[in-house]
């Protein structure tokens, strides 16, 4: 058996049985990791998969047992060559980030800039994506860490801890009558045409849960996952926006023609999360940015949730 033959499986298995992407993803030929496949049941005496003709229909029994083999051998691979790179390039390398779009343009530019400053031979990747592929990057060695509000501790095979804390704010064209009301309440907003984030970004799903505990029906006209896209139906005079504060803070809240007031009162707070890969290494640098994100992290709380359940840290 051999480390190529690892590899077909699991992408087969990430690729929903179907050989054809599988190859295509691993730059190989279908009928070669047909091949390996039947190759690697025979020397270990199970079927992995079961089939109907050629095509891969689910994973066997045993097979479940082989792939959790599978993904403990081939995270060691990615480790040992982590290890590698860190004693041998010290601090040069490639780091991989994977983050939403709020994340990746409000809060990761100056950690981001800082991370340059200190390893400017580190090369920086960053990947824009919803929760879920945040954490399926994570999970796949595309990203050496990742950042987001939702989802991020509904998996188990990552190793998550809080960040920081942030809320909602309403933006309201100047000229709009609430801009004068102090603390709008929900009531007003449901009588209002509403501009927010997709259900799966940024604590959307809190803003929905605060109506829904008082019996009220947003109208949602528009749904978008970049915070300046709302802004900018706002101010088109589509209705008020629902946002995260870090998107009208990050410049200092200056937008002359726009409003905007905190909503914590109404739709509480939210917490984001860094995550890693259970049982990864981690390189220095990736420590270090770590850091950079927050004052609450440091390299030894890190390692401590590295080396344990690693999702049951208070901010």
């Amino acid at each position: 058996m051999n480390l190529h033959q690892f590899r077909f499986v699991q992408e087969a298995v990430r690729r929903n049985l179907n050989l054809t992407e599988t190859a295509k993803a691993l730059f190989t030929s279908q009928p070669g990791i047909s091949k390996a496949i039947l190759e690697l049941e025979e020397e270990l005496g199970v079927d992995i998969f079961v089939r109907h003709g050629k095509r891969l229909k689910r994973v066997t029994e045993p097979g479940q047992e082989v792939l959790k083999s599978v993904d403990i051998i081939l995270r060691e691979v990615a480790n040992l060559k982590r290890i590698g790179e860190e004693f041998s390039k010290q601090d040069s390398g490639r780091l991989s980030i994977a983050a939403t779009h709020t994340q990746a343009r409000y809060i990761l530019p100056t950690p981001i800039a800082e991370l340059r400053r200190r390893h400017p031979k580190v090369q920086i990747t960053l990947h824009q994506g919803t929760p879920d592929q945040v954490a399926a990057m994570l999970l796949s060695d595309q990203a050496d860490i990742g950042l987001a509000t939702e989802s991020l501790a509904d998996y188990d095979d990552l190793v998550t801890l809080p960040c920081y804390e942030w809320s909602h704010v309403i933006v309201l064209p100047a000229g709009h009558p609430l801009a004068s009301v102090e603390r709008p309440s929900l009531e007003q907003l449901a009588a209002e045409t509403l501009i927010s984030y997709h259900p799966a970004f940024a604590g959307r799903k809190r803003v929905d849960q605060a109506f829904a505990q008082r019996q009220l029906k947003p109208n949602v006209a528009l749904e978008a996952i970049d915070s300046d896209v709302i802004k900018t139906y706002v101010r088109s005079g589509l209705g008020i926006g629902i946002v995260a504060e870090m998107a009208m803070r990050a410049e200092g809240g200056q937008d002359a023609d726009l409003v905007w007031k905190p909503a914590g009162h109404l739709f509480g707070s939210n917490t984001a999360r860094v995550a890693f890969r259970r049982g990864a290494y981690l390189r220095s640098f990736v420590l270090t940015f770590a850091e950079l994100l927050s004052d609450r992290l440091s390299r030894g709380l890190i390692e401590r949730a590295m080396g344990g359940p690693g999702n049951h840290y208070a901010l």
